[in-house]
């Protein structure tokens, strides 16, 4: 299992509904950041996964959510990632959203590596760093 990985992240009006609290899907977007975070924190970008002869991105394949307690404006959270487990194509990853210590989030998400319109395996370069990040 791999290290948390964190972002800070500021809720502002954009993110919230017509009473000020996050939207729901607003959460979507802080973990999906979180995520991207996580590979950057590896040491690989993005761009140079898409860019390649065999260009590869990583989508949701599954998601499960629990919404514990709303943010609302202004908010400093904090995002955590942890990979916990990576083989083949996907990997497991848990993810929290917190209010100082307070958590509001928790969600655990199963991502496909994907290229040319099918499943790829994720690189073995990746998939190490990806359990052994500390």
């Amino acid at each position: 299992m791999s290290a948390v990985h964190q972002i800070p992240i500021r809720v502002y009006y954009e993110d919230t509904d017509f009473s000020g609290v996050v939207y729901h899907a607003s959460y979507l977007r802080f973990m999906e950041r979180g995520r991207t975070e996580l590979i950057r924190a590896l040491g690989v970008e993005q761009r140079e996964l898409f860019d390649g002869d065999t260009a590869l991105g990583f989508a949701v394949r599954k998601m499960s959510i629990d919404f514990l307690r709303p943010a609302v404006m202004d908010d400093l959270l904090t995002v955590e990632t942890r990979s916990v487990a990576a083989r083949g194509a996907t990997m497991d990853v848990e993810q929290r959203v917190l209010r100082g210590e307070e958590v509001l989030i928790t969600a655990q998400v199963l991502v496909a590596c994907v290229g040319g319109g099918r499943a790829r395996r994720i690189p073995d370069g990746l998939r190490q760093r990806l359990l052994l990040e500390d």
